[in-house]
């Protein structure tokens, strides 16, 4: 599993938007976000920079990745 942490998250629209932008990223899946501890939790052996990139289009930051 690997955890990354979001800043910029603040309500269930954010949550729902990353889930969802994480569910798109071929290879991705099992996607779990926390709002309370502004992170996301998904399996798969995926780019980091395919990661960030996908986020920050949303709008928001990583701001580290595991």
């Amino acid at each position: 599993m690997t955890t990354i942490q979001i800043k910029g998250m603040s309500c269930g629209h954010c949550v729902a938007s990353v889930t969802k932008a994480l569910e798109e990223i071929e290879g991705v899946s099992d996607v779990q976000v926390d709002l309370d501890n502004g992170e996301a939790r998904f399996q798969g052996d995926v780019d980091k920079e395919t990661i960030t990139t996908m986020i920050e289009g949303i709008g928001f930051e990583v701001v580290q990745a595991e």
